[in-house]
């Protein structure tokens, strides 16, 4: 009898997960079709959205890093995109390159001084539709208590129904670069390179 529980049971467990294959979406439910967008509130994917920031070290290589799970928020108009808005706060503490000692300075005054200033902001001031896909997004910048303007080229990349949460999802990749000695963190230019490109990958959930 025991022997014949242990394979029943496995049968069972079989069964249970080929139903859950089988509940499963069979393509992806994300898609670059706009007419797929609805306007409205939404809220970061704290989890599908961070910034990539690569820099030059002595002409060598270009290293890279991330900041990941920033909070923020975004209002969508689709009826006028002109209108539309968005905060996003990055945690300073969540900065990685996959080098301790260097991640540790990155926290200190020379660079960061997170303990002083352990978030980085951007709020949009203006948002540019470019073409049927794009917009410039024009907004502040704050750094280490220093505020600049920058334009953000972004792109819209997919939206659709999360299959798990239910809720109406949209990301956006946008891209710009700035000079890290406008923002108080000047240290090692010009052997270490002064602009940082910077790669937005942003995923919001509808409320």
């Amino acid at each position: 009898m025991r022997q014949f529980l242990i394979p029943a049971a496995a049968l069972i467990a079989i069964a249970g997960g080929t139903a859950l294959v089988a509940q499963m979406p069979t393509a992806a439910p994300g898609t670059k079709d706009v007419a797929k967008v609805s306007g409205g509130a939404y809220t970061i994917d704290g989890g599908h959205t961070q910034v990539v920031f690569a820099w030059d070290h002595m002409g060598f290589t270009n290293n890279m890093g991330t900041i990941a799970e920033p909070t923020g928020t975004l209002t969508l108009d689709k009826a006028n995109p002109a209108a539309s808005k968005v905060s996003v706060e990055f945690p300073v503490a969540n900065l990685r390159t996959g080098v301790a000692e260097l991640d540790e300075h990155l926290m200190k005054a020379d660079f960061f001084d997170a303990t002083k200033f352990p978030t980085a902001t951007f709020v949009s001031t203006s948002v540019k539709p470019d073409g049927a896909t794009g917009a410039d997004i024009t907004g502040n910048l704050t750094i280490k208590g220093v505020t600049k303007p920058v334009t953000l080229d972004a792109e819209f990349y997919g939206a659709g129904v999360q299959p798990m949460s239910k809720k109406e999802n949209i990301g956006f990749i946008a891209t710009t670069a700035i000079k890290r000695s406008e923002f108080g963190m000047g240290y090692g230019v010009p052997m270490v390179g002064d602009a940082i490109e910077l790669k937005i990958i942003a995923g919001f959930e509808k409320q």
